[in-house]
Formats: C-alpha cells, sequence, structure tokens
C-alpha cells in the first residue's frame, strides 16, 4: 500500500473545494466534511489525512484489478510519449483496431464489431441509435420505440435517462425522448428476500414486455435495453429465467435486445461479460468501466454479427457513403484503447474473471452472514456484487445509507449507497480476509446506527 501525497501543485484545503460542481453529491454537506483521496494502490486508497481505506466499491465499479497497476500505468505512459491523440474520422492508428479484436473475441457467440466511445453513458447512447438506423436501413423504418426499465439505470446521456427509470435521473430535464416506454422492475421484496443468486420467483415480469408489445404493436419497436443486473438501483439481480423469456420475446417480434453491462462487464459476476454468465445473447452489449480498469474513460459497444453487416449493405457500394453518421472525437483514442489492451492482458494473465468465480461462495456467505443485523431488511448477491438493503427512517429515505457511508469511510471502508441500499463490488483481486474486514466494518457501523 502506498500513501504517496497529492501532486505538488493540488491543495486539499476545503475553502478551494467550492469551484467544483461535484456529480451525484451533496455538495455543501460535502465541502463542509470533505472526504478526499490522495492515492491508491491494489486494494487501498490513501486519504488526504493518511489513513487507508478499504475499496469496497472498486472506485466506482471500474477498477476490476486493482487500483494502479503498473502494467497499465506503463502502458498508458509509453503510449502517451508517442502518440497523444490520433483522429480516427476518415484516418486510424493501430491500437482501437487490436482492442476491438480482442474485445470482440472475449464474447462468446458471433459479435465481430466493436464502436468505441468515451463512458457508458456514451455507449448507451450509441447503441440506441445503432438500434434505431439498424431498421432504417433495412427498410424498417417505422420502428422508432424504445424500451427500458423502471429502476433501470444507462447512465446521463438524454438517451440513457430516456430508457433509465430513475426518477431523481430523470424529473428535472422535460419530456426527454419521445416513443420511449418501460416495463417493470424485478424487484419483489415479498417473495425474493435473502435470495442466494438469482432470485426463484419473477420470471413472469418479463411478459411486462408481451404488453407493451400489444399495446404499440410489434411493427414500431426497435430495441429493448435492461442490465443484467442492475446495479447503480441497488443490486436487483434478474429471476430465473428472466433474461432467456426477454431474449425469446424480442425474437418472436424482430426487436432488438441490448444488455447494459457497463457494471455486469470485465469479471464482476465472474464470467468476461454478463452475456457469459446468463447464457443469454443479445444483439448489442455495452460496456465501459472494467474496459480500462477505470484509468482512462473509454467505453464500447460490441455488435453481434449482422449489425454492422446491414449497414455497409445499404451503404454505396462505390465506398463514397458513410455507413452511419455517428461518432466521437476522441472514439478509439490511442492513450484510451493503450489501456484497455494492457487491462485486458492483465485480467488473462492473473485469471482474474476465474478468480471471481472461485471467491464468490466465500463472498456470498459472508454477504449472508449479515442476517440479523441491525436496519437489515434484505441481502442480495451474485458474483462479487453484494445488495444490502436497509429499512428506511420514516420520512427520511436515504438518511440511514448516507450517514453508514459516511461511518463506513471514517473506520477504514469505502462502501457505496444508492439511497438505503448499500452496494459492495470490490475489486477482483480481494482476499478473504478483506472481505470478513469489509463485513465486519458494515456490520459495527449498522449496529451503531440510530
Amino acid at each position: 500500500m502506498d500513501g504517496s501525497a497529492l501532486p505538488v501543485n493540488a491543495d486539499a484545503a476545503p475553502n478551494n473545494l467550492e469551484p467544483f460542481w461535484m456529480p451525484f453529491t451533496w455538495n455543501r454537506r460535502f465541502k463542509q466534511e470533505p472526504l478526499l483521496l490522495a492515492s491508491a494502490k491494489g486494494m487501498y486508497y490513501t486519504s488526504v489525512e493518511g489513513e487507508q481505506i478499504l475499496d469496497g466499491t472498486a472506485g466506482l465499479w471500474c477498477c476490476n484489478a486493482g487500483h494502479r497497476r503498473e502494467p497499465i500505468v506503463r502502458a498508458v505512459q509509453e503510449t502517451v510519449e508517442h502518440l497523444d491523440f490520433a483522429p480516427t474520422f476518415q484516418l486510424g492508428h493501430p491500437l482501437p483496431f487490436e482492442l476491438a479484436n480482442r474485445l470482440s473475441a472475449m464474447v462468446p457467440g458471433d459479435y465481430d464489431h466493436v464502436a468505441f466511445c468515451n463512458s457508458g453513458s456514451e455507449a448507451v447512447d450509441s447503441a440506441l441509435k445503432i438500434a434505431l438506423a439498424y431498421h432504417r436501413v433495412r427498410g424498417d423504418a417505422a420502428r422508432t420505440r424504445l424500451i427500458g426499465r423502471e429502476r433501470g439505470y444507462h447512465g446521463v446521456g438524454f438517451g440513457g435517462i430516456s430508457v433509465g427509470g430513475i426518477v431523481k435521473n430523470r424529473m428535472f430535464f422535460g419530456p426527454l425522448l419521445n416513443g420511449v416506454d418501460h416495463i417493470r422492475s424485478t424487484h419483489d421484496l415479498e417473495r425474493n428476500a435473502y435470495s442466494r443468486g438469482q432470485p426463484e420467483h419473477g420470471v413472469e415480469f418479463a411478459d411486462e414486455l408481451e404488453r407493451l408489445v400489444a399495446l404499440h404493436d410489434p411493427s414500431t419497436i426497435a430495441a429493448v435495453i435492461v442490465e443484467p443486473v442492475a446495479g447503480s438501483t441497488g443490486v436487483l439481480i434478474p429471476p430465473k429465467g428472466y433474461l432467456e423469456r426477454l431474449r425469446a420475446i424480442c425474437d418472436k417480434y424482430g426487436i432488438l435486445l441490448i444488455f447494459d453491462e457497463v457494471i455486469t462487464g470485465f469479471g464482476r459476476l465472474g464470467s468476461a461479460f454478463g452475456t457469459e454468465h446468463f447464457g443469454v445473447q443479445p444483439d448489442l452489449i455495452t460496456c465501459a468501466k472494467g474496459l480500462t480498469n477505470g484509468v482512462i474513460p473509454m467505453g464500447a459497444v460490441i455488435c453481434r454479427k449482422g449489425i454492422y453487416e446491414a449497414f455497409t449493405d445499404w451503404a454505396d457500394e462505390t465506398g463514397q457513403t458513410i455507413e452511419l453518421f455517428h461518432g466521437y472525437t476522441y472514439s478509439g483514442h490511442p492513450v484510451a484503447a493503450a489501456a484497455g489492451l494492457a487491462t485486458l492482458a492483465l485480467y488473462q494473465e492473473e485469471q482474474l474473471f476465474q478468480r471471481a468465480a472461485d471467491l464468490a461462495p466465500y463472498w456470498e456467505q459472508a454477504v449472508h452472514g449479515l442476517k440479523g443485523t441491525r436496519h437489515v431488511i434484505d441481502l442480495r448477491n451474485i458474483g462479487l456484487i453484494a445488495g444490502i438493503e436497509l429499512e428506511s427512517r420514516p420520512g427520511k429515505v436515504g438518511a440511514r445509507g448516507y450517514e453508514a457511508f459516511r461511518k463506513a469511510f471514517e473506520a477504514g471502508a469505502l462502501i457505496r449507497v444508492t439511497g438505503d441500499i448499500i452496494a459492495l463490488s470490490p475489486p477482483l483481486i480481494i482476499e478473504k480476509a478483506e472481505i470478513d474486514r469489509l463485513f465486519q466494518t458494515v456490520r459495527d457501523v449498522l449496529q451503531a446506527l440510530d
């Protein structure tokens, strides 16, 4: 563990914190009592006060290989010394081509093309646009409707919040995209509380898609987007058979199925992606976060065979037609691509996906060891993910969760909370003793909370 200080030009004094409008943060409260990180190494952050903080969240679901891993750092440094930026509009450089090859090969099934972007939010918006354009170039332009899911999180682009289903993410921004509807959430505390892995009850929730198909007519629906495991809304795990049924309904009506794997990708479930873990193949996969281990921002859309070909079949055979009018200045950025290549190599070299699968039973026991702890009303787990649902204080939803977050940090552990649900998702390099420490800290914090 490394407690090195902030760079010399960085000032940790609280009176210098005001200009930064922080994302998804209670800014006034934070700036009164800031929690600031100075460095990170392996499983640990170090605060500006020099305290070591066990990372129970892989940063923000992204540092799957742990922090400041030398092969990734070296790849970034070496690349930026030779090529800081290169455009990918009618031009290119080798790195994103190699990364696309390796990334598509990681996904079981017939996935053959990758479009790069800069974040999970951009990956979602890209996937939605690809889905809409796919139907149009095939002569099926009436398919313009998108279906999301209640309590789904798909980033903060207008497309993502339109198909997303978290109220506070949507309520401030007007009518959003037209032609969007939502199937219901799979959360069913009454029947599925304290499930281990996939819940037994709830496959019928997928039939909500049949109702929307009948309401809107299948010829108008372009795509359905879901997270295989809904993470940011509080770790909602799909009931047994649910994803399979969604796939079957989409196949029945010619609807594209999109898996948002920004969280479930890159070993979080003990497999490369959720599609492998659940044995269900979507048409498009969005990913980010663990793609570069969080070192450099990058996202991607992985396309099943036939998607890309629909555009090339449509385009002018002279090669003078741009197949898809979409992309970003930084799509396939050289430094990000180098970080991605080094990250994928590290996952393979250290067999981190298999390591997560091997640790999952021990993790499950630790999660459910919290049953009976004060304020806990549900526990759920899959892979190296845990959801700990707390009873809310009357009229103060989220207050207990936020206090738990602050007190856990003070006790030396970083957890994530959404409302009154604690979400845990540590780096895949975590040791059993660190799992024990993480859950003991959570237990102590909850027992001391009002």
